[in-house]
Order: structure tokens, then sequence, then C-alpha cells
């Protein structure tokens, strides 16, 4: 069976552990890593004081995974170096108020209040009753969040489990998606992108490096996609080493979307939500579009609010890990700097575009007769 190493990419700025989670059963899930399905020891350390111990990560062990995009099964592992980098970037990027429950809320009240590395058989994790191997990162965390107080008293959370981007992922393989309207500019035919004007395919082939456009007739309409032969448009690479958590996301955007009657996000969203599930390959392109979305609408997303239509929508394009994920893709690509510049312009159109509908009202207020008393 297979072993991979995740690791840092320290030249990636979304690389490190973003938050701690509090789970009942924790885990090791690809890219994104929570301690589960292996012991791991969770102790309250003073009881008035509301501290908890246990271990964040632990060096070269080998954690079993199943790919569920792929059925591959295989087995991670982080090194001691590693553990010990990961363990310092998370208090150099001042995470240590960002805790989640589960890994689907987020919630106030909990600090990491204590943060080292085992060195040896004098840790002071011994004294605890831990028996870690050296390497492994320890935390303390200080609860002043009542509910998750009662939760840890119950025993409802029994360990700690790290959210992070790590590097060598392994990638899923492709799969065909069916050809579907997406809206009346685009359209996915032969799982590529097709559009409703000559011009628009024309710029993307020129950004992907092709040439011309070529024809499709589906669903009574004719469209148009980059690249003079399908052929062509067929080998535009594609990717699909996106996160779980990626998937995930817009897993959970459908499900509460299906609770909402559907009537959240446009069409364009449903079917990208869709294929981000489902574990597709999708073009640098639609990476583009992620990205500019999901950077946009970012300010706004607060996953608190689950009937909230932005939010689901924010979900339905892979929330969070999505705008990190897509980030990091687009500047392995060389194609960050240009995509948020034209993001920019798109930002600037609409704020334009929302000046001038305000104005328009604003005239034909004035312009409004009030009759005499």
């Amino acid at each position: 069976m297979k072993i991979v190493e995740l690791i840092l990419n320290e030249e990636d700025d979304n690389a490190g552990i973003d938050a701690v989670s509090l789970v009942e059963k924790p885990a090791i899930e690809s890219d994104w890593v929570a301690l589960k399905k292996h012991e791991v020891q969770l102790k309250t350390i003073n009881e008035d004081k509301r501290l908890l111990m246990g271990a964040a990560l632990i060096p070269n062990k080998q954690i079993y995974r199943r790919n569920e995009k792929t059925n591959e099964e295989y087995y991670i592992f982080f090194s001691k170096d590693t553990v010990r980098k990961a363990s310092q970037l998370f208090l150099k990027e001042s995470n240590q108020n960002n805790a989640t429950i589960e890994h689907t809320k987020k919630i106030d009240g909990m600090s990491v209040v204590e943060s080292w590395i085992k060195e040896g058989k004098q840790d002071k994790s011994n004294l605890y009753g831990f028996d870690a191997e050296p390497g492994t990162w320890f935390i303390t965390m200080k609860v002043e969040n009542d509910e998750i107080w009662n939760k840890v008293k119950s025993k409802e959370i029994k360990g700690f489990s790290i959210e992070g981007y790590f590097a060598e992922k392994l990638e899923a393989s492709k799969q065909e998606f069916k050809s579907v309207v997406v809206d009346e500019d685009i359209a996915i035919i032969d799982d590529r992108n097709a559009y409703s004007t000559k011009e628009k395919a024309l710029q993307v082939a020129k950004d992907v490096g092709c040439e011309g456009y070529h024809e499709h007739e589906f669903e009574g309409k004719v469209w148009y996609m980059p690249c003079e032969k399908h052929t062509e448009a067929q080998e535009l690479e594609s990717y699909s080493d996106y996160p779980e958590a990626v998937s995930n996301n817009a897993k959970r955007g459908i499900e509460l979307n299906e609770k909402n009657n559907n009537k959240c996000a446009t069409q364009t969203g449903k079917v990208r939500a869709q294929q981000l599930a489902q574990g597709k390959a999708i073009t640098e392109e639609t990476i583009k579009r992620m990205y500019s979305y999901l950077s946009r609408a970012k300010t706004y997303y607060d996953d608190a609010d689950t009937n909230d239509c932005g939010n689901i929508s924010y979900l339905l394009w892979g929330g969070l890990a999505g705008l990190r994920w897509s980030e990091s893709k687009l500047k392995e690509l060389g194609k960050l700097e240009a995509t948020q510049q034209e993001r920019d312009k798109q930002i600037i159109e609409e704020l334009k575009k929302m000046i001038k509908e305000y104005e328009t009202k604003k005239k034909k207020k004035k312009k409004k007769k009030y009759p005499k008393k």
C-alpha cells in the first residue's frame, strides 16, 4: 500500500495550520488534517481553570486513509521536521484563538495557551500520563465557552484535530462529466466550457495557449469552444488535486440548498458544486472564476447562518478551502496576479453599475409628482 508524506510548502502563503478543532473522533483527512480513527488522548489537567491538554500532531505515525474520489487506500505521515515547522507557523500566524467544533462551525472562547514539542523522557506531558514519542506536538487549550466545556465533561469531545494545508497531495482520477447548459452564457460540453459568443471563446483560447474556436450545437443553440479543434480543447490541462475539504464544502452547500428548496445560487454555482462534490477535474479558467468569486465574497461569509443564500453559494464553490486551493494553484501556474487584476476590474465595474442604478432611482424620485393636499 502506498505511503505518502505530507509536508509544508514554505513558499506557499496558504501552507500551515489554521485552527484547532474539538472532535468526538480525532482523524487525518488528506491534506486537510484532522486526527481521527486512531487513539489520541485528551485530558483535563485543571478543571477549575478549564485547561485541556493533548497531542496535536504525532510524527512518523502511519495513518490509514481511503481517497473517496478514487477508492485508493494509502497511508500518510508527518516527519518530525514537518511537525515542528507546523507548530511554529501556527504561532507565527497568530492562530491561537482559531477554533472549530467537528470541523464545521467556528467557536469562540477557545485559546491555545501552551504549545511545545516533546524532546525526551523528562517532558511535562509524561507527568500527565501521556506516552508519546519525542517530536510530538502538544498543546494546552483554555476553554471559556460554557457549551464546549459541558461537552468535554459529558465526553462528547474526546480529542484535538488540526485544520491546515499541506503539500504532496494525491491526485484524484479524472472522470467524465455530463454535458449541461449552465446559463445563457456558458455550457459544459464533454467536460469543457463552451460560450455563447465567439469573442469569449477567442479570449479564453488566448489565455490557455491555443488559437481560434470551434462550434458545438447543443440544446438547440450554437456554442463556441476555445481552440480550433475539439481534440485540442480536450487536451487542455485540468486539475482535480483540490483537498477533500473543498468537496465536503460543496456537498454541505448542496445539502443546505436542498433544505432551502434550492432557491440559492445561480445555475453556474449549482453545476460547479456538483463537479466539486464528485471530485471532477476543473480547468484553469474555472479555477480563475472560483478564486475571483470566493475572494470577493469572503468578506460577507459567515458559516454560522446556514440559511443565508450568500453563505450557501460560498460553500457551493468550495468555501474557504476552495479559496485557499484556487489561490495556491493559480500562484503555482503563474496566473494569480493577472487573475487578481481581472477580479479588481470586475469589482470596479460592479460598483459603477450600482452607482448608476442608484443615481437613476434618485432622478426618478425627484421627477415624481405628488398630489396637492
